[in-house]
């Protein structure tokens, strides 16, 4: 996952928790518009996401900023 779509996820994921405290869940499409003008991106998170995590649909903010930063560090 390249730096910049980590650094995204890691702030939306900040902005929901903030916002709607440490249960809130998202999906990937969290992370990008209403409409596909990225679709390579899409498809990268969506991979990282469904098929290399085995993630739900729904996941906790906590958790995605957590494995996010994790591969970001690594």
């Amino acid at each position: 996952m390249n730096k910049e779509i980590a650094s995204k996820i890691i702030a939306i994921c900040d902005d929901k928790i903030s916002k709607k405290g440490e249960s809130v869940g998202l999906s990937f499409y969290a992370f990008f518009a209403n409409k596909n003008d990225n679709p390579a991106l899409l498809m990268e998170v969506a991979e990282w996401w469904i098929k290399t995590h085995r993630l739900n649909h729904f996941e906790k903010a906590t958790k995605i900023k957590a494995m996010v930063q994790k591969e970001i560090h690594a």
